[in-house]
């Protein structure tokens, strides 16, 4: 991906690829739309695809895959046990992250599980830049606790910190001080935060924050799930990385890790992922739990044509042309809902484009999920599907009542080389006229709430009849128009 700079236009993001093959969209009316995201309950998970215009609400297993990808796929060996194709996925592994042994997982909440039943004992502290939902759901299912410790500048939605994802160093040698570091048993970093808006960690964070846990004989594991987006701001971003390539940042960060996993559905472009260790006793004890709950030693709970795409995938995941169109499509997306006024998530992260619903949404009470509102309000307007990661997405505290997230954010995914920038133009647009109308954005209850991850099959009715205002004013401004 590059820029060029037109006569009359500011510098645009530049596609280096070509689309050779299309998927047929639709956009449903909006009346359509209305009984659409009613029948889904308003929680966007439960919409059909076939409703959908614009799928936003993940780069999980939808960002496009290459023709060398496609090609892979029909050389996979399918053998139970021993599959070749299984050696040159750990081929390319190690190649990428420079360590030896490899657990195959069919994705990243599957390495979580397998880690978290290996390493963590009831009364365990975790430590962490931001927790992400599976993550914290299996810590504390073995017992465990998350403690974030981001820096301030972290949940600061608006503000020009160019590595929000950051662990605060002080923090973490407090809490291990406090807790006692036989009670930590690794401290994780996620590259980048997800929940925060895709925010990048500097190498130089990471390697600091290596430095501490081996002064106190911590385990220093990295979720390498967004890695690719974390590489390119390395690269743009950090002055010790100026000058090194893509592949020797990755080397470089994944050297301070004692353990790293990934879910291939992001790194990878395809599905699945794994751990990777340089420890063999650890890796002997983690094995034994594969066939237990994934699959053989050799698939992991992946099917080899999936395999073969994720080795492709990551050998392309150093090409700085692949990894840098997600950053850039987002930071035009930004630059046009900035010139909006449309309060966003600044700087740009990785992952999507991020508003910051706690602004857009602020005459709704954090306990009628302001995001999860928005969210709702988005599809009807636009049929774009994207996601809540707010207070919906959290757990609620022990006494029942609402966690109110440090950030209450709705994420619009833009997986790599999908949409096109008119697309992402409409968008823009659609969310400009609602920013004009929010006043008529009303809150959501649970009608259904699920005890775990309610955010992903929760169902929720509108406070008032609020969705019938907004449809009746946007019908008023737009006519018949879809």
């Amino acid at each position: 991906m590059s820029r060029i700079k037109f006569f009359k236009e500011k510098n645009l993001p530049l596609e280096m690829h070509k689309v050779r093959i299309v998927q047929k969209l639709n956009l449903l009316p909006i009346d359509e739309r209305l009984k659409a995201i009613q029948e889904a309950g308003n929680n966007t998970f439960l919409l059909r695809n076939s409703d959908v215009y614009l799928d936003m609400l993940t780069d999980s297993g939808t960002n496009a895959m290459s023709d060398r990808q496609l090609g892979a796929m029909m050389i996979a060996d399918d053998s139970y046990a021993g599959s070749a194709t299984f050696y040159r996925l750990e081929e390319a592994v190690q190649k990428f992250f420079g360590k030896k042994y490899f657990l195959p997982a069919h994705q990243g909440r599957a390495c979580e599980n397998i880690l978290a039943k290996t390493l963590v004992k009831p009364g365990d502290v975790v430590p962490m830049n931001y927790h992400f939902t599976t993550t914290k759901t299996h810590i504390v299912l073995a017992g465990g606790r998350v403690e974030e410790i981001f820096k301030d500048e972290a949940i600061e939605t608006t503000s020009s910190e160019p590595f929000k994802g950051d662990i605060d160093l002080v923090k973490l040698e407090k809490l291990i001080n406090e807790v006692g570091p036989e009670h930590v048993p690794f401290v994780r970093i996620e590259m980048g935060t997800n929940l925060i808006g895709g925010q990048p960690v500097s190498l130089g964070n990471v390697q600091d924050t290596k430095a501490i846990c081996k002064k106190y004989n911590i385990p220093l594991m990295i979720d390498a799930s967004l890695i690719t987006d974390n590489l390119y701001f390395n690269k743009i971003r950090e002055e010790k990385c100026a000058d090194m390539t893509i592949a020797e940042i990755a080397l470089e960060i994944s050297k301070c890790a004692d353990i790293v996993y990934f879910s291939a559905r992001k790194l990878g472009s395809a599905k699945g992922g794994g751990i990777v260790i340089d420890d063999k006793a650890l890796y002997d004890k983690m094995k034994v739990l594969i066939p237990v709950y994934e699959g053989f030693l050799t698939y992991g709970g992946m099917s080899t044509r999936e395999m073969e795409a994720v080795a492709v995938g990551l050998e392309e995941a150093v090409d700085m042309d692949m990894i840098s169109h997600g950053p850039e499509f987002i930071e035009e997306f930004a630059r046009i809902l900035t010139e909006y006024n449309v309060p966003i998530v600044t700087p740009p992260g990785g992952l999507g484009l991020h508003l910051n619903a706690r602004e857009f949404v602020g005459h709704i009470k954090g306990e009628e999920y302001q995001a999860a509102s928005l969210v709702a309000a988005i599809y009807l307007v636009s049929g774009a599907r994207g996601m809540e990661r707010g207070t919906l997405s959290e757990e609620k505290n022990p006494d029942g009542s609402e966690h109110i997230a440090s950030c209450e954010l709705v994420r619009l995914a833009l997986p790599r080389r999908v949409f096109t920038l008119s697309q992402v133009r409409f968008i823009a647009d659609r969310l400009a006229w609602l920013y004009e109308n929010r006043e008529l954005i009303g809150g959501l209850r649970f009608v259904e709430e699920p005890s775990v991850m309610r955010f992903f099959i929760g169902r929720l009715e509108p406070t008032s009849d609020w969705q019938e205002k907004l449809v009746a004013k946007f019908k008023e401004d737009f006519g018949d128009s879809l």
